[in-house]
């Protein structure tokens, strides 16, 4: 059978947030990298260690260390990108990302739609929290959205009983109650479970998503 080119290499839109990801990455200062992110008790660091595991570790590894984390994927990963974060510099998890922009790894059943939600989300862990600004294009941003559905709520056990989230910079809601409004990547946060900085969210709502100084 002959092989297929589009299988060993991601979409266009997904080396495009890897190649941007990586750029902004670029121009961090040790103290950034060592910095606080969005992922509870990660640092920048372990988020980019996180977000280039797939390109180090193959398919047997990765399932030998869920066999040693008793089937606990998020277990294993936090262990790996702990390790990862320790025994790696911050150019050498840089480095990984420059190297596999292209790579065509996708999460188990999310498919390209899954990998682009992946860089995405945790490429805002870091910016947000940093406060740079990045604004991740609409195109993508668009793409992420239309995939987010109760299964992703559920999966990271986000409470939006009596919420609807409101983007205030696109035609976009989620769910039925007292609007929480933000821009649409802070309320994509906001739906993953996490804790967005003081300022950006508007809304009764509010002070439930909004991370404590």
């Amino acid at each position: 059978m002959a092989r297929d080119p589009a299988r060993d290499t991601a979409p266009d839109w997904v080396a495009a947030e890897r190649r941007d990801l990586a750029s902004m990455l670029a121009g961090l200062t040790p103290e950034q990298w060592d910095a606080p992110s969005l992922c509870a008790g990660w640092r920048s660091r372990e988020v980019i260690a996180h977000i280039t595991m797939p390109y180090r570790l193959s398919t047997p590894r990765i399932l030998l260390k869920m066999v040693k984390a008793r089937g606990n994927f998020n277990r294993m990963s936090d262990a790996q990108a702990r390790e990862d974060a320790r025994t790696l510099t911050a150019d050498a998890l840089l480095h990984t990302l420059e190297e596999n922009v292209a790579h065509p790894w996708k999460p188990p059943g999310g498919g390209f739609e899954g990998a682009l939600s992946h860089d995405v989300i945790h490429g805002l862990d870091v910016s947000v929290a940093l406060g740079l600004g990045r604004r991740v294009p609409d195109d993508r941003l668009d793409r992420v959205l239309g995939g987010v559905g109760p299964k992703h709520v559920k999966y990271f056990g986000t409470d939006l009983a009596g919420v609807q989230l409101t983007a205030d910079d696109r035609a976009w809601t989620y769910g039925a109650g007292a609007p929480l409004r933000g821009s649409a990547q802070d309320l994509l946060l906001v739906l993953c479970g996490r804790r967005v900085p003081p300022g950006h969210l508007t809304g009764e709502p509010s002070p439930r998503f909004t991370a404590t100084v």
